[in-house]
């Protein structure tokens, strides 16, 4: 309602981009089977009680069998922040926004990062140095979402090219890429660009 979010990790929900489905309100952190537990931690967290609070009430330790983990890493956090300040552009495969109508929006994330197909671009950031894509859906399958990864490396390695042959610097590679993921996004998906801290 505020505008703000609790950050959450998952360490396999990017596979197959399967919390689409399985983030809801009767399994608010996923998992196989829907349970009071996790619907009442949730509830507490979205109300605002403290997360460490909610931790030592509710015994959560590393070993919840929900594909999320329960106790968020930052809570409060705006949109703008998680994607500049938290989310990992080159380590990260899926970033979900999941609004309080457990209403699930999947993005893809990319990384504008030039330096493993460049031989002149050096180490470059990965947290806040990218964006995110929402991905196509049809008949609750995603669709394209392999061909569109595919098209993402393919465009990677061009860009990459352009610093090489003297064509751009860093800077003006990288100003490239956001302009290109900007053109190349159809209306109807969604991106939203990271900042680097």
């Amino acid at each position: 309602m505020d505008g703000t979010y609790n950050l959450h990790y998952t360490h396999w929900g990017g596979c197959n981009l399967r919390l689409k489905h399985r983030v809801t309100e009767a399994t608010p952190f996923s998992g196989d089977t829907p349970s009071q537990w996790a619907r009442e931690v949730h509830r507490a967290l979205t109300t605002g009680s403290n997360p460490a609070s909610v931790r030592d009430s509710y015994h959560i330790d590393g070993s919840c069998p929900t594909d999320v983990e329960p106790i968020p890493r930052e809570t409060g956090v705006t949109l703008a922040k998680a994607l500049s300040g938290q989310l990992d552009n080159l380590h990260h495969e899926t970033f979900y926004v999941v609004d309080r109508a457990f209403d699930v929006t999947a993005y893809r994330t990319l990384w504008f990062g030039l330096q493993y197909d460049s031989e002149t671009v050096e180490r470059q950031p990965t947290v806040g140095f990218g964006a995110v894509r929402t991905v196509r859906w049809y008949d609750g399958a995603p669709v394209g979402d392999g061909r569109a990864r595919g098209e993402f490396a393919g465009t990677n390695r061009d860009v990459s090219e352009l610093p090489d042959g003297g064509v751009f610097d860093v800077e003006d590679a990288t100003e490239f890429w956001y302009e290109q993921e900007q053109a190349t996004t159809d209306a109807d998906r969604e991106v939203l660009f990271g900042t680097i801290d």
